[in-house]
């Protein structure tokens, strides 16, 4: 049962069992989980990390792949404005794609009537380069990206999503492929055959094709519970 004021539910921990009953009943929980009201389906962990990544690469813009009802994009919008306070960045801005972008848009709506001021809705399939062509001249020149992708974690789209928008990133900057856990069979929950496959191959399959512009951070794993299973990626070339 959720809790009041939109809280998830709580976490209970029994530190005798094995860790996975804990990681599922988490993974469960983060699902309920929301960000100014707006459903937000990430774990606190991952989004201590991307605390991280976006001060140390001094990343102004994010392009996010996957706008879902956009919780995480409020969420990255409220980061860059916090770095741009303390004068870390510039002019910050959040490009979320999505193929349905409406869900998001009254989402945001609802929650901040100016969102519009540093976030761009764009309505599209990451697989189509128009789409990677429209994010090319919305993103400001001499801007530092951060990119994520939080898209359907099958192969085609992973792949597609590294493909088309590897591009953005700068050198020392990150590109970060969401919920490789859906490969783990640790990892999967208790009704595995709804969840899909593909994310952790697709990584490995472009990371071997890029002849070593970008490489596997598995550090920044850092805080033992993640969804993002091989997936901080560190453009090095």
């Amino acid at each position: 049962m959720a809790g009041e004021q939109g809280l998830p539910p709580t976490t209970q921990v029994d530190l005798a069992e094995p860790v996975r009953g804990y990681w599922v009943r988490r993974l469960r929980n983060s699902l309920r989980d929301t960000y100014m009201g707006i459903p937000m389906l990430k774990l606190p962990e991952d989004l201590r990390v991307y605390e991280h990544l976006l001060w140390i690469s001094r990343a102004n813009v994010v392009i996010e792949l996957g706008a879902k009802n956009g919780g995480s994009t409020l969420w990255f919008r409220h980061r860059l404005d916090s770095l741009a306070a303390c004068g870390r960045i510039g002019r910050p801005l959040v490009i979320s794609v999505d193929q349905r972008t409406g869900p998001a848009g009254h989402a945001l709506e609802a929650a901040d009537p100016n969102w519009r001021d540093s976030i761009i809705l764009l309505t599209g399939d990451v697989a189509d380069q128009q789409v990677v062509e429209e994010v090319r001249r919305l993103v400001p020149p001499g801007s530092r990206c951060l990119v994520t992708e939080d898209t359907a974690h099958v192969y085609e789209t992973t792949i597609a999503a590294l493909r088309g928008f590897s591009e953005f990133v700068p050198m020392g900057g990150f590109f970060v492929v969401e919920d490789g856990h859906v490969d783990s069979d640790e990892l999967r929950p208790q009704r595995p055959d709804r969840w899909p496959r593909g994310v952790v191959p697709a990584l490995r399959d472009w990371l071997e094709s890029e002849g070593g512009a970008f490489r596997l951070r598995r550090d920044l794993e850092i805080y033992g519970v993640t969804s993002n299973l091989e997936g901080y990626l560190e453009r090095v070339a």
